[in-house]
């Protein structure tokens, strides 16, 4: 490789919002290590739906992790808008975290005792916006959500779409690169999860943010733009 191919391969990673390279993790299980992943690749693109589709035990929760710096790899590297992360301190991480990534679960994990309205305004009012600019934000993100007239109902009284479109509004509040989601419609009924899939591939084209996200179900994981599996510890193409 000349150098002029070795910059332009870095300006390149400095312009995809999520690489991993290299990344090699295990775990210990008795008196021997479980091999998770080993030299796992993976690149995002700005405005790509990736499916991250295995069976259970496979690793997709622990690639998740790695890629939401929830974890740290046992080697290779993270680079997210072309920063390393592995290197960084557990604050700047945090603070990556924060500013670069959106996080939506199989459960809502919304604040019970706060309004929808209240529950998109936090992570705002946590990143530092002024208590107008987050609740003009959060009260524009529920009304693209379709769930304006929502606003002031706390999570009790929604119904598990409707929270779960909360959540997928509260991951982007902040204006992430990446959203990282585990089986975002795994806890709803087949009507319901279409419709929340939906909201969810429309808030992604509108927004540009890259997506990485875990299902088991095959009819949504086809509309999406790429899928990946993890096979032999390493993330394939499928």
């Amino acid at each position: 490789m000349t150098t002029e191919q070795g910059y332009r391969q870095e300006d390149q990673a400095a312009a995809l919002p999520l690489v991993l390279s290299g990344v090699c993790r295990s775990f210990r299980e008795g008196e021997g290590q479980l091999e998770i992943l080993r030299d796992a690749d993976l690149s995002l693109n700005p405005g790509e739906l990736v499916a991250l589709v295995a069976p259970s035990g496979a690793g997709k929760s622990t690639l998740l992790h790695i890629a939401g710096l929830l974890e740290r790899p046992d080697s290779g590297e993270v680079l997210i808008g072309g920063v390393a992360c592995e290197g960084l301190a557990d604050a700047e991480r945090t603070r990556m975290r924060r500013l670069s990534l959106g996080f939506v679960y199989q459960f809502h994990h919304l604040l019970p005792e706060f309004t929808a309205l209240e529950n998109l305004m936090m992570p705002q009012l946590i990143r530092g916006l002024d208590k107008g600019e987050a609740r003009a934000r959060a009260s524009q993100l529920l009304d693209y959500m379709r769930l304006g007239p929502r606003a002031d109902h706390r999570p009790s009284e929604l119904s598990g779409g409707e929270q779960q479109r909360v959540a997928i509004a509260r991951a982007v509040a902040n204006a992430p690169r990446i959203l990282l989601a585990d089986e975002p419609t795994g806890n709803l009924d087949p009507v319901t999860s279409a419709y929340v899939f939906d909201a969810l591939v429309a808030l992604v084209r509108a927004s540009g943010l890259a997506a990485l996200i875990a299902t088991h179900n095959m009819e949504l994981a086809s509309r999406m733009d790429r899928r990946i599996t993890l096979r032999d510890r390493q993330v394939v193409e499928l």
